[in-house]
């Protein structure tokens, strides 16, 4: 769909009582979604210049929803379409006051055309992260002892502190042979160390087992580690590769046979060679200009702000409202008597007080119970006595009093709620046991909820798999997310919901082209949402939403030249080093020669004197 040949003039935004920035831009054409052309060359802002229509949009803070387009005058610039209606004229009209017509701010996912794509849908990947029924392998660590423990451990930090000092004794233990062979000094590990030795051998061999078969998901993490360590990695090989110039050429000047000499020198400077290129083989999304920064990602609450209040819950639901999410991301069971109802566990021991209310039932499958037994479960006192994200001691006494009074809420609940707080719903569709009555109604069940509730289509991203085609003639505005980029479907996906493992893999920029966006999971820590943010992803789903929403600026960006210059400049000051080191060791070597004739002489004088 094309453009209107006049644009409102900007300026009158200024002067308009926004009721809610984040609104849908739409045509001249009543009930048609607005599209910019795909890459234009030029855009006529109606009186406002490039610099006006940024500080403007600035200004009224108008994070709506990021549909991506080029112009070529604002330097390639993706910019937020302005939320308001065009009349049949195409000027710029009231603004939108209807419910049913908003998007949350920042909406992470541009307006999708007004009929629904149709066709076979693509299976979901690794929907746990997002509440599905995915199996364990390949979930985060993490999240594994958060359900097996109930308690959130961050097993990164803990990983690389017991990682630093088993490196760090192994590194001094080398220091200390390095030492004592550059002094002539025989090599004697006490036992003590031989098995502390052979511990850290069995640590690691172990850790990397378990790795592979229970967390193999993580491998991938580790490229995507890669790309926003890799510059700051490489200067360190760097400088690792500059220390070891001394000991190897001592080793070198001490060989007196030709063939190990050449050896080592082959292999020292084969691989000191290797490291100095390696910048050739690095790609980081944050090695970029400053001015080519993309919008900063929208945030999806991950079952709400588990951080901050009990997950799965209304208060949850607010807490996500009041870190700037625009989506609330949830499971949803049905009950035996057929009501939606929100939870993740299959058992609902771990967030509810079952055992103290059924206590004959703890082991039962949570949509083994009606909406009434539900309703009497207590799913907020959990939080606070067993704190797994060590949050709870961080609430005020309001929040502390509200969470203890938190109840296992009904989807309908959840949707009414969510209108109001102008906040868009996603969710994950847990099918019940084989002997549950709607074991094979499950989706018309929860569908029947949602267009019951009365609340915007619009407002539902609809995730599961089961039935989609189905979903999608009954309710052709809402909002269908994809799990994976399949090739064999029939329509092209508008909405794309992926681990972030899966980045190096994906062609952001390619996919914007196509007006399709991408959510990443589960993502929580900043330097990870920092390389997203460089990556142009359109929104994350997080567990820390009110750590990332203070985020004004990814961790670190480095302009290309800048990057080029450092890495010249380290190895330019590492080969004179090298250098140097051997040129010094050879004249060590010969001053070595020269002492030990001379005390050799000395030795036989006085042996010769004592015999006499």
């Amino acid at each position: 769909m094309g453009l209107p040949e006049a644009w409102p003039d900007l300026s009158q935004l200024a002067k308009l009582n926004l009721p809610h920035p984040g609104q849908f831009l739409l045509s001249p054409h009543p009930g048609q979604a607005l599209y910019p052309q795909s890459w234009m060359d030029a855009v006529k802002w109606g009186g406002v210049g490039e610099g006006g229509y940024a500080s403007c949009l600035q200004r009224l803070n108008l994070l709506a929803v990021p549909l991506t387009f080029q112009v070529s005058r604002l330097k390639g610039k993706r910019l937020s379409p302005i939320a308001h209606i065009l009349d049949q004229s195409g000027t710029l009209a009231s603004p939108m006051t209807s419910v049913a017509e908003q998007w949350p701010r920042p909406s992470p996912w541009p307006s999708p055309p007004a009929a629904a794509p149709s066709g076979p849908a693509a299976s979901t990947a690794c929907i746990a992260a997002t509440g599905g029924n995915a199996p364990k392998r390949g979930c985060k660590p993490a999240r594994f002892l958060f359900h097996h423990w109930g308690h959130w451990m961050d097993w990164s930090l803990a990983f690389l502190l017991v990682i630093s000092l088993l490196v760090t004794y192994a590194s001094l233990l080398l220091l200390l042979a390095l030492l004592l062979r550059l002094c002539g000094q025989p090599l004697h590990l006490h036992s003590v160390h031989k098995m502390l030795l052979l511990l850290i051998m069995l640590l690691v061999a172990a850790g990397l087992v378990g790795l592979d078969v229970q967390w193999q998901q993580e491998w991938r993490s580790l490229r995507v580690s890669l790309q926003a360590t890799a510059p700051f990695l490489h200067i360190g090989a760097v400088a690792g590769i500059t220390l070891l110039a001394w000991p190897v050429a001592d080793t070198f000047y001490r060989i007196h046979r030709r063939g190990p000499k050449i050896l080592l020198l082959f292999l020292f400077f084969g691989v000191s060679l290797a490291v100095y290129l390696a910048p050739l083989c690095i790609s980081s999304p944050c090695i970029m200009e400053p001015r080519d920064l993309p919008p900063k990602p929208g945030l999806v609450g991950h079952r709400g702000a588990p951080m901050l209040a009990p997950e799965n819950t209304l208060m949850s639901l607010r807490k996500t409202a009041e870190c700037g999410a625009a989506v609330f991301e949830t499971d949803v069971m049905v009950s035996s008597d057929g009501i939606p109802f929100l939870m993740h566990d299959e058992h609902l021991s771990r967030t509810t007080d079952v055992a103290s209310v059924f206590p004959a039932r703890t082991s039962s499958h949570s949509s083994d119970f009606s909406c009434a037994e539900l309703k009497k479960l207590n799913a907020g006192t959990w939080f606070l006595e067993r704190q797994p994200f060590w949050g709870a001691k961080r609430l005020s006494g309001s929040d502390r009093k509200e969470a203890e009074n938190q109840t296992v809420p009904t989807l309908e609940e959840l949707l009414k709620e969510a209108a109001v707080l102008n906040l868009s719903i996603m969710f994950d569709l847990r099918r019940p046991p084989r002997n549950h009555s709607y074991h094979d109604t499950f989706v018309n069940q929860t569908l029947e909820t949602v267009l019951s509730a009365r609340v915007p289509q619009a407002m539902v991203l609809w995730l599961p798999d089961e039935d989609r085609a189905n979903v999608q003639q009954r309710a052709p505005r809402m909002r269908q997310i994809y799990g994976q980029q399949g090739s064999n479907r029939t329509e092209r996906p508008q909405f794309l919901n992926l681990p972030y493992q899966d980045l190096p893999l994906l062609d952001i920029k390619a996919l914007h082209q196509d007006n399709v966006s991408v959510n990443l999971f589960v993502v929580n820590k900043p330097w990870l949402f920092s390389l997203l943010w460089c990556a142009g992803v359109d929104s994350v789903t997080t567990n820390d939403c009110q750590l990332l929403q203070q985020m004004r600026y990814p961790v670190w960006i480095i302009p290309p030249q800048t990057y080029l210059m450092m890495w010249i400049i380290t190895n330019c000051v590492s080969t004179l080093l090298l250098l140097w080191t051997f040129l010094l060791q050879g004249r060590c070597k010969k001053e070595r020669e020269k002492t030990g004739l001379e005390t050799a002489v000395l030795l036989t004088r006085i042996n010769n004197f004592i015999m006499e």
